[in-house]
């Protein structure tokens, strides 16, 4: 299929005053974050008894297969994706020929995943595991078809549709999984869930952003090409590095082990990575379109990493506090060994949150050689400090990610402060609120563990817990810092001012 006549026509280009801007980034980070946390809501929900429902060897089993399988989406998505995002001079023409060069990285993906199959399963000594990669395999089809008609999406700051077309994938996911697991379908609800909650956040986009496919041209699109081709090496070490804990944990401590690890990290980055990305969906957007303009650069850097400090913080260290309690009053004794590895993974996730504002910050002041080069320092160092950790069990291998991740993090930190002119104590400032306040849940929640009665029913004693630690941070926040409870209000006092 060829494109239409008007395949050389080029798209409008988005308006980038800041008024403009302001209302774009409010309006999409109001609808994400309903849309996202009502969608949170069902997935939580539907996580807990789908937990209660299968065994550790299920997500175990599962999680041996998205190690690899995650790896070849990097080629079908993350590079090209992001290369139309930040051309915005990309024509009907050139974006049909990038859609194919998708949809093929799509299919070499799934027959890679096929051919090798049956030597992952020997090489994790799991038989029912080459089957599982080849279902699960499919998905790629249906991403690589997605991407471009997504991106464009993104790029045109639609970041309303974007939403709901996200919370109907979330919730088709979670409610498919959950029926699959009632019905007995074991490790089966997590991988067929997934596919449907793909094959739904795939057909909408193309929808409303609907291309043809036309034949790839290296003179016309190569450096499009060139640039996802930086993006998706800086990519891989990220998942070599990020994957890296699941494959020792998988491949020396076995399923068991590994199912226990895989949901005390999803445990510990659900209700932090849900918000993370929502405000991720609108920075390569947002940075593209004031990346010549250094100080609103550094305005919305400083006030996108307040927003995510306020609700990560809390979250992630108000988890580790309450670790104990959660998974033996919500998910059973069976579940046990998710505690001390829930915790430590909780600890780190706060720093992690903030950090994905670097690599799209720096991405668009033309470093991406430097996140190329600080996920390739995580990728040689990180993996060592989990096999060392491996022999403590999986709590040595999340240790790994508590000591040694923020170390290592620290030259992106540099190279962002110094390309985007921010003074040190300027960052420090956006993530003082969160900071302060969180210091005062843990001191409240400290004191309850230590001076409530070991009598106290297990459900009390977790909800009171959670709401002085709450009351604490919610009251901290109020005395010491008003005009930041809350980061959205701050953009909308910031829109008043231009308006």
């Amino acid at each position: 299929m060829t494109a239409p006549a008007t395949q050389g026509s080029q798209r409008p280009p988005l308006q980038k005053d800041q008024k403009a801007l302001d209302k774009a980034v409010i309006g999409g980070l109001a609808w994400t974050a309903g849309v996202k946390w009502t969608g949170q809501v069902v997935a939580w929900g539907t996580t807990l008894i789908v937990a209660r429902l299968l065994t550790p060897a299920d997500y175990g089993l599962v999680g041996m297969a998205t190690i690899f399988l995650g790896l070849i989406t990097l080629f079908s998505e993350f590079g090209i994706g992001i290369a139309v995002i930040t051309f915005h001079e990309l024509t009907d023409s050139q974006l049909s020929q990038l859609h194919t060069v998708c949809v093929v990285l799509g299919i070499l993906g799934f027959l890679v995943s096929c051919g090798l199959a049956r030597p992952i399963g020997l090489f994790f000594r799991a038989p029912k595991l080459p089957l599982v990669i080849v279902v699960t395999a499919t998905g790629f089809l249906i991403v690589a078809y997605r991407t471009i008609p997504y991106s464009l999406l993104r790029r045109e700051m639609r970041f309303k549709l974007l939403a709901l077309l996200e919370g109907f994938q979330v919730i088709a996911q979670a409610i498919s999984t959950l029926v699959l697991a009632i019905f007995g379908f074991k490790y089966w609800a997590l991988v067929i869930g997934g596919l449907i909650g793909q094959t739904a956040s795939a057909v909408l986009p193309f929808v409303y952003e609907p291309l043809w496919f036309s034949r790839p041209q290296w003179k016309s699109i190569g450096k499009e090409l060139k640039y996802s081709w930086h993006v998706i090496v800086g990519r891989l070490y990220f998942y070599g590095y990020d994957n890296a804990d699941m494959l020792i944990v998988g491949r020396i401590l076995g399923e068991g082990p590994l199912g226990a690890y895989s949901l005390a990290w999803t445990l510990a980055h659900v209700p932090v990575e849900k918000f993370t990305t929502l405000i991720n969906r609108v920075t390569p957007s947002l940075f593209a379109a004031v990346r010549t303009d250094l100080p609103e650069l550094r305005r919305y850097l400083r006030n996108l990493t307040q927003a995510i400090a306020l609700v990560v913080f809390p979250a992630g260290i108000g988890t580790a506090l309450v670790a104990p309690e959660f998974v033996h009053l919500i998910l059973g004794k069976k579940w046990e060994d998710v505690i001390v590895p829930l915790q430590l993974l909780a600890l780190y996730a706060g720093f992690r949150a903030i950090r994905t504002l670097l690599g799209p910050l720096l991405n668009v002041l033309d470093e991406p050689r430097t996140v190329k080069r600080n996920s390739l320092l995580l990728f040689l160092v990180l993996p060592l400090c989990f096999y060392i950790g491996s022999r403590w069990g999986v709590a040595g291998v999340a240790a790994g990610w508590v000591l040694f991740y923020p170390l290592l993090s620290l030259p992106l930190f540099k190279a962002a402060l110094e390309k985007s002119k921010m003074r040190t104590g300027e960052y420090f400032a956006s993530v003082w609120p969160a900071l302060s306040s969180t210091i005062s849940l843990v001191l409240v929640v400290l004191l309850l563990k230590w001076s409530l009665p070991g009598s106290l029913p297990l459900s009390l004693r977790f909800s009171s817990e959670i709401l002085a630690g709450g009351a604490a941070y919610g009251l901290t926040l109020l005395l010491l810092h008003r005009e930041r409870i809350l980061a959205f209000y701050q953009l909308r006092k910031l829109l008043a001012k231009t308006a």
